[in-house]
């Protein structure tokens, strides 16, 4: 892991620096480990320098908050200055440099994202982060209280820790703290809410971690849409807007909801895309629901109606996967030299002649549908 040449040359480009977070967290568990987060006991203009010094790039990502990140063969390295807190109002934190990395450390979260890791594989552990994550238990650095006082965002990330290193019983220290911190939910921004719920979404055993989430309040705090999440249990595809849809009523207003977690336009497309029936009869009738809605809609709406009805639909979802999706074969341009005026009649015309297309199967080539709008054409001159 630190013998990877971008990590490697942050690290010796900065001197005292270690390995941090998620990449030492997740190399202890044996799982894999996607990127090499870096702290150092520097101010972080100093940093900037000695990477600069060093041949890195350097991007001044978040310089006032201490971080910047390091580019070398064009793969990216978080770099940030110790440091510890001075005040906090439960979503921003006031930090001070410092060169402890003890106090840096007691600034986390979880104790199993306290450890850091020095270049000749020196573990510093502070808190007993090693010994939590070997028994699978997500615990708050110190008082959980206090460290959710500082963001409230800790106890969406306690599920979300929960779900893929928890084994057994969760800390009860932790829910309680949780369970009171509740209505300091409210003052969280709601691009950082959707960002958490949307990773919980896509990893293991979120269904546990929803439901402990709903006994806590937490879930009806920051989704009052979502239902139980039995549903989403039995969806396997770690896709975050499938089972979003999979967790929510059958009633949720879903506007509502991208207008409230600010969702793109494409997530909130993607996820109304899924809110329908799966689609059934013979392949006509499969044709026209394909070039309608897609293949990826399709498929989402098989998927949630398996959930739902605990019935197997793989032959359906192997015929969405053998028929082609049909895509209309006219344009604008045709209906304009086959001698149609221009001006929004055009449109008027084509979507008629896209119904007969579907009407008909799907099926009908360019010249085909030529040939209809061109009779179409001459019955409205002949009438004229």
């Amino acid at each position: 892991m630190l013998a990877e040449p971008a990590p490697a040359a942050v690290l010796a480009a900065l001197p005292g620096s270690r390995a941090v977070g998620g990449a030492v967290r997740d190399a202890l568990a044996g799982l894999p480990v996607h990127d090499v987060d870096v702290a150092a006991p520097l101010p972080p203009e100093e940093i900037a320098r000695l990477l600069r010094a060093a041949g890195l790039k350097v991007i001044e990502t978040g310089l006032a908050h201490g971080t910047v990140t390091a580019v070398r063969g064009g793969v990216p390295v978080e770099v940030t200055a110790l440091r510890r807190d001075i005040a906090t109002d439960g979503r921003h934190a006031e930090v001070e440099w410092t060169t402890d990395w003890r106090q840096d450390a007691a600034r986390r979260d979880f104790t199993i994202n306290a450890l850091s890791l020095a270049p000749d594989g020196a573990l510093f552990d502070y808190f007993g982060g090693r010994g939590d994550l070997a028994a699978g238990r997500v615990r708050f650095v110190g008082d959980p209280a206090t460290r959710l006082a500082e963001d409230y965002l800790r106890a969406l990330r306690f599920f979300r820790f929960q779900a893929r290193y928890g084994r057994g019983a969760p800390d009860a220290d932790a829910l309680a703290a949780i369970r009171a911190a509740v209505p300091g939910l409210a003052r969280l921004s709601v691009e950082r809410v959707w960002m958490e719920l949307k990773r919980l979404l896509a990893g293991p055993r979120a269904a546990e971690s929803l439901a402990l989430m709903g006994t806590t309040g937490v879930l009806p705090a920051i989704l009052p849409e979502a239902g139980p999440p039995d549903v989403l249990a039995r969806i396997a595809a770690a896709d975050p807007l499938l089972r979003l849809s999979a967790l929510l009523r059958d009633d949720a207003d879903i506007a509502g909801l991208a207008r409230r977690l600010k969702l793109s336009r494409a997530e909130e497309a993607t996820l109304a895309a899924t809110r329908g029936p799966a689609p059934e009869g013979d392949d006509a009738m499969l044709r026209r629901s394909l070039a309608i809605h897609g293949r990826d809609a399709l498929l989402a709406r098989t998927a949630l109606a398996e959930a739902r009805e605990s019935t197997d639909r793989a032959p359906l979802r192997a015929r969405l996967m053998a028929l082609p999706v049909p895509e209309f074969p006219l344009h604008g341009r045709d209906a304009l030299a086959l001698g149609a005026a221009p001006g929004p009649g055009v449109g008027a015309l084509l979507a008629a002649m896209r119904e007969w297309w579907m009407d008909r199967g799907c099926v009908d080539d360019a010249e085909s549908c030529r040939a209809e709008l061109a009779r179409r054409l001459r019955e409205a001159d002949d009438g004229a």
